[in-house]
């Protein structure tokens, strides 16, 4: 590709791995689109991160990156598919970080340190994505592994917001019930 611009795109079409075109607000389009959102707010972490850190969550862009380009095949085995594997790296990121932390006894509010706070931003454009998936997975077969990597992801992010404002020496702040009045 010799420019970013095409011109394809102009009337409300997009390509597909494979050459099909269809609308931009298919729900396979949105899929993939609030993934790259996801990827986008990790992205704005890792700008705040250095270390191992950063290359886990390097790690996790690039995941996120093949599920995108698997969503945007409609034909199984065009792209590599998301394994189990990746899903069960997730659970031991969870687990390493989790046993630093002091147990949840209340929910608490997104927020914190400047990288807990985009840490908890990215849960969410990811479970948005994961909303997204959802609803594609519901028109057309999806990889199971998709859905369950992107639950296990969200929860991974919440971990380690709560990690990173642990290592700030910041504490979470508990959601009260009824204080928002």
């Amino acid at each position: 590709m010799t420019r970013i611009y095409t011109r394809t795109g102009d009337a409300g079409e997009t390509g597909l791995i494979g050459g099909r075109r269809v609308p931009k607000d298919d729900p396979r389009v949105e899929a993939y689109g609030a993934l790259d959102e996801a990827n986008s707010a990790l992205g704005l972490l890792a700008a705040h991160l250095d270390g191992e850190t950063l290359a886990q969550v390097r790690v996790i862009q690039r995941a996120l990156f093949d599920i995108g380009a698997e969503l945007a095949s409609p034909e199984p085995g065009r792209v590599p598919s998301v394994t189990g594997e990746a899903t069960r790296d997730l659970e031991a990121l969870i687990d390493g970080w989790e046993a630093a932390l002091e147990p949840l006894r209340t929910f608490i509010l997104p927020g914190g340190a400047g990288a807990a706070a985009y840490c908890h931003l990215a849960r969410a454009v990811v479970r948005r994505a994961e909303r997204r998936v959802v609803a594609l997975a519901r028109a057309t077969p999806v990889n199971p592994e998709i859905l369950r990597y992107l639950n296990r992801l969200s929860d991974a992010l919440f971990v380690l917001a709560r990690e990173l404002n642990r290592r700030a020496g910041t504490a979470d702040v508990p959601w009260e019930a009824g204080r928002g009045r």
